[in-house]
């Protein structure tokens, strides 16, 4: 039984329809990417396991119960936090004050806290009065994922990750990433870069146009499929 599954996924927006029977499977302990470019879906299948998007229950399955129809604040209690895209700090609040908001519907005792997550980004600790709009791009991102770590997720969702930050920011950020599995998170991220999701993930899902166009893990996906189901052409 997988720990978070997907049937037959669709999600709308008034009379737009933005995801056409998806069916994707996170196990536990993995790391899945899901690629494509803006408009493939992504960020609306991740506002769909959060809660952002509610759905018909038995569409989303975790471990082995029906979610859809849950609110987004009953999906966190369960286990499941997102870092949403753009970060979505609260600007009059300090870094710590937007941390701390990450533990409202706590999941009893885990891996983090605020001193776990000082830890993995020191310079939030320097920072910790500082409000959050007052700090860069890539010091935002890190206030953003501590406060998701702070729910103590069995489930994190990681809505693009590296989007408008500087290649060695990425490279801090992601070098997180196995320090937050090893407490005990699967993780699903959502990814524009194709090379940094084939570095992180255990598998790759590619999506165009609402549909998941190809899936496998990085070693079975050839560069031509990937670019086939990525733009629909050939590379």
């Amino acid at each position: 039984m997988a720990l978070v599954e997907t049937r037959g996924l669709t999600a709308h927006y008034g009379d737009f329809q933005a995801l056409f029977g998806v069916d994707l499977a996170l196990e536990e302990g993995e790391c899945v990417a899901i690629i494509g470019a803006n408009g493939a879906g992504k960020s609306s299948l991740l506002r769909s396991l959060s809660g952002v998007l509610r759905q018909k229950p038995d569409m989303i399955m975790f471990e082995g119960q029906p979610i859809g129809a849950l609110e987004a604040d009953d999906i966190v209690a369960l286990g499941i936090s997102m870092v949403p895209e753009g970060r979505r700090l609260f600007p009059s609040l300090s870094v710590e004050e937007n941390l701390r908001i990450g533990a409202y519907r706590r999941r009893g005792t885990g891996a983090w806290d605020l001193d776990a997550v000082y830890a993995m980004f020191p310079m939030l600790k320097e920072r910790r009065t500082a409000p959050g709009n007052a700090l860069s791009g890539g010091q935002q991102q890190m206030v953003a994922i501590g406060r998701a770590l702070m729910s103590n997720p069995r489930v994190l969702l990681c809505d693009e990750l590296s989007l408008g930050l500087a290649p060695v920011i990425i490279r801090d950020i992601y070098a997180a990433l196995p320090r937050i599995r090893e407490a005990g998170s699967s993780v699903i991220i959502v990814e524009q870069d194709i090379g940094q999701a084939l570095k992180v993930a255990d598998r790759v899902y590619c999506m165009m146009e609402g549909k998941v166009t190809l899936e496998g893990t990085p070693a079975e996906l050839t560069r031509e499929a990937i670019h086939k189901a990525y733009f629909g052409v050939a590379a």
